[in-house]
């Protein structure tokens, strides 16, 4: 009986924030490792059939680097990566757009498996538009988002569908370009004015000491970011994701969220309780 009545108070607990967010827009990025634990996923996408129960409007941008690399290793073509974004030739489009499509259509079969209601689109179909990215090194064909196609992606959301975007775009000479997930996620939640962006990983959020696991920071403003950054407390690859978050609160969303995929439910436990448990980056607070 104590487990029931437990439950009970977990349920009541998250009913403010049904209220508050239903028909809001949620901008969920997964990629990485994460992508190929089979538990780790199913924890996911139960979490992101609930959310569209709920009246949450989802959308769920994903990478695919695991399946690209591998793919490429089977030929014996070696992946190459300049400042963390793939050096995108010819062959490496192809192949890239070939398992990113593959992926897509993996996700919206699991999540229809779990009585999700789901659209899965394909970036370069004229929903993410790109102009060649600019580097201190030919990129080749990795694009940056110039615009999304907001009317094509709220025409699934209004249905109530989940709707799974992979980032690959198409430039005004229609050719395909890859796109960094993390870019995209980012874009889109600006263009879609969401409520939220959240970033799946696989590390616990932003720690004061990185040896420490209970020296989580659940809530930084951008202000603080900076200081952190400046002592070196996010370092390394925390530094994009938060740059991310950064430009997304800048861009107009509300709140940004970095979590530990791993941790079973992680979603709602971070979005529907009132400690949450990642970190949560905010606008820097009013003087």
């Amino acid at each position: 009986m104590e487990n029931i009545i437990k439950k009970a108070g977990i349920l009541v607990e998250a009913l403010p924030y049904i209220h508050a967010f239903r028909r809001k827009v949620f901008v969920i990025k997964y990629g990485g490792s994460i992508l190929e634990n089979d538990i780790i996923r199913k924890y996911i996408f139960e979490d992101l059939v609930f959310l569209s129960y709920v009246g949450i409007r989802t959308i769920l941008v994903h990478g695919g680097g695991p399946y690209i690399n591998a793919r490429l290793q089977a030929i014996g073509k070696k992946a190459e990566f300049h400042d963390g974004i793939r050096i995108t030739d010819k062959h490496t489009l192809n192949i890239v757009s070939e398992e990113l499509g593959k992926l897509n259509q993996k996700i919206v079969k699991e999540i229809k498996g779990l009585n999700g209601d789901v659209t899965g689109l394909i970036g370069h179909e004229n929903i993410i538009h790109v102009e060649k990215k600019k580097a201190s090194k030919d990129l080749g064909f990795v694009g940056q988002v110039k615009t999304i196609d907001k009317k094509a992606i709220e025409k699934h959301l209004k249905k109530g569908h989940i709707t799974v975007i992979s980032p690959m775009g198409i430039c005004g000479a229609k050719q395909q370009h890859n796109i960094n997930a993390d870019e995209v996620a980012s874009a889109i939640a600006v263009s879609m004015n969401a409520e939220k962006l959240v970033l799946l990983t696989n590390v616990l959020g932003v720690l004061r000491d990185p040896e420490d696991q209970e020296s989580l920071i659940s809530t930084l403003t951008t202000q603080e970011v900076d200081q952190l950054k400046e002592k070196k407390i996010i370092n390394s690859g925390m530094i994009p994701k938060v740059d991310a978050c950064i430009e997304t609160l800048n861009g107009g969303v509300h709140k940004t969220h970095i979590i530990d995929a791993r941790m079973q439910h992680a979603i709602l436990l971070e979005i529907f309780t009132d400690r949450g448990v990642g970190t949560q980056i905010i606008k820097k607070c009013e003087n």
